[in-house]
């Protein structure tokens, strides 16, 4: 964590000891309350192909509730206490379990990551939530998220934006991720095999740009795609050292500013020596 404070309103202007401490205490709690409805939900799931859509509509309800829930614990480290509740409408409707191999589809509502081949994992519900809290989206906006992976996030960006842009650089993945989307007819998402780290400039300037793998500095044509007065949601930080989920926004004027909210861990973005 950062040593000196934790982003968010909660924490301003307090010593740096107390709100490490604080944050530890929360990180504690989180793991506690997680492992405990995450056990109950594993125990209570039906074995592979054997749900049906009754179990995956209450699979989705409890993932929901959880994802409240681990807001409000985290709220003192995020500044996030309670998720935008367009979001938690359209995570309790899109179908997570279509995102993962039949084999994981009886844990696809718990609140963990889940791989989805290729070294490459379906990221936890509440940090899909969190990330789309940060980035703000609104109905009219243009979004651009890079790894698109199978799909799940831009499914859930595409019921809150007007257009959504995303690429992936496995180019096995970004195939699987079209096909997915296109059955399950998300038609506002666009999706191509690409390096991430270059954006979409074909159709940019966007109003909120996701970046779901991490890198050590802003890449540079992402914030020259990011419209005056949009968000950047990006994991700052190398494969081996800290990591930070961080807003970087983009003033009228151009100017940049940084906030740190969370420590987290990802993959490194891939497709060049970057990081």
């Amino acid at each position: 964590m950062d040593s000196t404070r934790i982003a968010g309103p909660a924490t301003a202007g307090r010593p740096a000891a107390v709100v490490a401490t604080e944050a530890v205490a929360v990180v504690a709690m989180t793991v506690v309350a997680v492992a405990v409805f995450v056990a109950c939900l594993l125990l209570a799931a039906p074995a592979a192909g054997q749900q049906d859509e009754a179990d995956f509509d209450r699979a989705r309800a409890n993932m929901v509730r959880l994802v409240q829930i681990e807001a409000l614990i985290n709220g003192p480290a995020t500044g996030v206490e309670q998720i935008d509740p367009r979001i938690l409408e359209v995570m309790a409707e899109v179908p997570r379990h279509a995102f993962v191999p039949l084999e994981l589809q009886p844990y696809a509502y718990g609140n963990h990551p889940l791989p989805v081949g290729h070294d490459q994992n379906l990221a936890a519900p509440f940090l899909v939530a969190l990330m789309t809290h940060l980035a703000a989206p609104q109905p009219d906006h243009v979004v651009f998220e890079t790894g698109t992976g199978a799909g799940y996030h831009a499914a859930i960006l595409s019921r809150l934006v007007a257009k959504v842009y995303s690429v992936e650089v496995i180019e096995p993945l970004a195939h699987t991720a079209t096909r997915t989307l296109k059955d399950l007819r998300y038609d506002r998402v666009w999706t191509k095999a690409g390096d991430g780290y270059y954006g979409w400039a074909a159709q940019a300037p966007f109003d909120a740009i996701i970046v779901k793998e991490a890198v050590d500095h802003v890449p540079v044509p992402l914030l020259e795609q990011l419209k005056p007065g949009g968000r950047m949601v990006i994991p700052l930080g190398g494969a081996f050292g800290p990591q930070y989920l961080t807003v970087v926004e983009k003033s009228a004027d151009g100017s940049v500013s940084r906030r740190r909210v969370l420590p987290v861990r990802f993959s490194t973005l891939q497709g060049g020596e970057r990081t």
